[in-house]
C-alpha cells in the first residue's frame, strides 16, 4: 500500500526503505485478518527484501507498531509505539532473489508484536530477551535469545505522524547471551559485528565466541566496564521469613539462577546495584560490608558482603533446594516451568 491519502506512516516506511532497495519490490505478507478486528496479528503486514551483500540475506521489516496512516496518539513526539521491527536472515545457498522468503519470521515478528501490544511494554535499542527455546520452531538451532540493536542500514527518521526508529531483532546462542548480561547488548553486538555483518541470523551457526580472538574482546570488556543491565524481571521472586530471628528467604526460579549469579557478579563488585523485580516484589542487591535485609512492603533491600557474595556464587545452583548464605539471608530455588507461546508445557529446569 503506497500513496493513499491517509497512508502517510506507511508512506514513511517504504521512503527509508527506498533508500536502500531503490529499484526493489518487495513481497509483502499482510495479516489475514487485523488485530483491531479481532485478528491474533497486531502487525498489518511484514515487507520481504532481497539484500546480496554482505552475503544473500532475507531483510525483513514489519508494519504496524507505528501509526501506518492518520495520527490517532496523544504523543505527538512519537509514531505509535516509535519503531517498526526488522529482522535479517542468512539466505541457503541455493536461494534466489525471486524465490518466496521463509515464512517463520513473521511469526516471530508478529509474536513480538502481540507481547508489546498486549503489555504496552516497548523495545529501545540494547534490549534482549530469552525466547525460552529455538527462535525458529521446527529447525535445528542454538539460536535461543534475541537481542535488539538499531538496523544500520535504517537510521531513525522523522514522519509526519512522529518520530520512527527501525530496531533489528538478532537471534544469538546461550554463550553470546550471558556475555551481554555479563557487559552489555551494544559491546558484545559491536565485537560480533566483524564476524556478523550487518548482524544477519544465521541458524546453522554456533557460538561466534568460539573464536578466541572475539572472546578475548567480550571479556576485557566486562572485566574494565561491569555489566550495564540494571534489573531482571523475574517470573518466580517471592521473599519471605519461617521465624522471626531466621534469615529472610529469598525464592527464585531454577531458571533464573544462572542469570542472577553472572549479574551479581558483573554489577556488585562494581559498586553497582541489582534489581529483581517480580509482581509485586523487587529485591535490591547492593555491595556493603555486612549482611542486612532491610525494607517495607514490596520493595527489600539486601546487602552483601564480598564473602558472602563468593559464598553465593560458590553454591547456589539450579537445582530445587535451601542455600543458607549467611544469619541474615538464605536462598530458595524452585523448579522453573517453561511453556511455548501456546501456553503448553515445554520442560522444567530444576
Amino acid at each position: 500500500m503506497q500513496g493513499d491519502e491517509g497512508s502517510s506512516g506507511w508512506d514513511a516506511i517504504n521512503a527509508a526503505l527506498a533508500v536502500v532497495y531503490p529499484a526493489q519490490e518487495p513481497q509483502h505478507f499482510g495479516a489475514t485478518l487485523p488485530w483491531t478486528l479481532g485478528g491474533r496479528d497486531p502487525l498489518d503486514g511484514v515487507s520481504v527484501y532481497w539484500n546480496q551483500a554482505p552475503r544473500p540475506h532475507w531483510h525483513f521489516v514489519t508494519y504496524g507498531f507505528s501509526e501506518l496512516f492518520t495520527k490517532q496518539s496523544d504523543d505527538p513526539a512519537l509514531s505509535g509505539f516509535g519503531f517498526e521491527l526488522t529482522f535479517r536472515l542468512a539466505a541457503g545457498p541455493e536461494a534466489t532473489a525471486g524465490d518466496r522468503p521463509p515464512t517463520w519470521p513473521m511469526s516471530l515478528l508478529q509474536n513480538l508484536a502481540r507481547y508489546v501490544f498486549q503489555t504496552g511494554n516497548v523495545f529501545e535499542p540494547g534490549h534482549y530477551m530469552n525466547a525460552n527455546g529455538p527462535i525458529a520452531l521446527d529447525h535445528a538451532t542454538e539460536l535461543a535469545h534475541l537481542a535488539f540493536m538499531r538496523d544500520p542500514q535504517l537510521p531513525p527518521r522523522a514522519t509526519p505522524n512522529g518520530a520512527l526508529q527501525f530496531l533489528q531483532v538478532i537471534g544469538l546462542v546461550d554463550a553470546e547471551m550471558a556475555a551481554i548480561k555479563r557487559w552489555s547488548t551494544d559491546g558484545v553486538m559491536q565485537v560480533l559485528e566483524s564476524a556478523m555483518p550487518l548482524w544477519i541470523t544465521d541458524l546453522a551457526r554456533g557460538s561466534l565466541l568460539a573464536d578466541p580472538a572475539l572472546a578475548a574482546q567480550v571479556e576485557a570488556g566486562s572485566r574494565r566496564d561491569g555489566s550495564s543491565t540494571a534489573a531482571l524481571m523475574l517470573e518466580t521472586l517471592e521473599a519471605h521469613r519461617d521465624r522471626s530471628d531466621g534469615p529472610t528467604v529469598l525464592v527464585l526460579g531454577a531458571g533464573q539462577v544462572a542469570s542472577v549469579l553472572d549479574l551479581l557478579a558483573a554489577r556488585l563488585p562494581y559498586g553497582r546495584a541489582l534489581d529483581l523485580v517480580g509482581d509485586p516484589l523487587q529485591w535490591t542487591f547492593v555491595a556493603g560490608q555486612e549482611d542486612t535485609v532491610a525494607g517495607h512492603g514490596q520493595h527489600l533491600r539486601c546487602s552483601l558482603a564480598p564473602a558472602s557474595l563468593q559464598r553465593l556464587t560458590d553454591t547456589l545452583r539450579p537445582v530445587r533446594g535451601t542455600y543458607p548464605v549467611s544469619a541474615a539471608l538464605c536462598v530458595e530455588v524452585r523448579p522453573t516451568c517453561l511453556r511455548d507461546a501456546q501456553g503448553e508445557v515445554v520442560r522444567w529446569i530444576g
